[in-house]
């Protein structure tokens, strides 16, 4: 695993842009294309604002998948991730994506898992851009995470402590707003990306920071399993790296 610890969040997020823009340039150099997934979250602000001003990047050749989305919740609620990547994100772009294949959980949730999955499945990923939660999850793959299927989509439970950081990024009103249940690409679908590029600034994200980096890898850590990818680039701030033991 790769680390790069930045001075601030703003220059955390021009570096993991940067990043994963030359990433992208060079599928689509070797392929003539780029597959890509896509976070949502307060900890990718600043990556996004700087990946979408990145230049000469064909976004015409490029392909996403988003990460998850809440079960039941309409695309014009404000928690909704379709419309923050749509706002912060492919409405930012200065040219359309080959395609944007959204998870959409309103109705028939096991329905759109399998959809995805069959899409998915033609488009071997690229550039995986991620972030890590405060109880470790990745993508809505709270602890203990499912490491063995091989499915892409899951249906999932979220946690408390997922839901509590939810209400505390300010999407929702209450903890009893917050939905139960959510879309997720498994932990096995984002370890297939070639490369990975992962986001995690503020001191809140500090403990999920240390045990993902410095502890076993185990379900109760779900990002821990990206201690096995060999090609996972972590960008932190000195707020979420200050429980590192030692800073590289």
């Amino acid at each position: 695993m790769q680390i790069d610890i930045s001075k601030t969040k703003e220059q955390l997020g021009r570096r993991a842009a940067e990043h994963g823009a030359n990433l992208i340039s060079k599928a689509i150099e070797s392929r003539g294309a780029a597959n890509i997934i896509v976070a949502t979250g307060a900890s990718q602000f600043e990556m996004l604002s700087h990946l979408v001003q990145m230049p000469d990047i064909r976004w015409d050749k490029v392909t996403a998948f988003h990460l998850d989305e809440y079960v039941g919740l309409p695309i014009v609620h404000g928690a909704s991730f379709r419309k923050y990547l749509w706002e912060r994100f492919v409405s930012k772009l200065p040219l359309p994506l080959a395609a944007f294949h959204y998870v959409n959980a309103e109705k028939n949730a096991q329905k759109e898992c399998d959809r995805l999955g069959r899409i998915i499945a033609r488009h071997p990923i690229d550039v995986a851009f991620i972030g890590i939660g405060e109880n470790s999850h990745i993508a809505f793959n709270d602890p203990p995470a499912d490491f063995k299927t091989k499915k892409a989509y899951l249906v999932v439970k979220l946690d408390t402590a997922c839901r509590q950081q939810q209400l505390g990024e300010g999407s929702f009103p209450s903890l009893d707003a917050v939905p139960k249940r959510a879309i997720s690409m498994s932990p096995s679908q984002i370890m297939k990306a070639n490369a990975i590029v992962c986001t995690v600034p503020d001191q809140r994200k500090a403990q999920a920071v240390q045990s993902t980096v410095e502890g076993l890898v185990t379900p109760r850590v779900p990002a821990s399993i990206l201690q096995r990818h060999k090609n996972c680039a972590l960008f932190l701030d000195r707020d979420s790296a200050s429980l590192l033991e030692r800073k590289r």
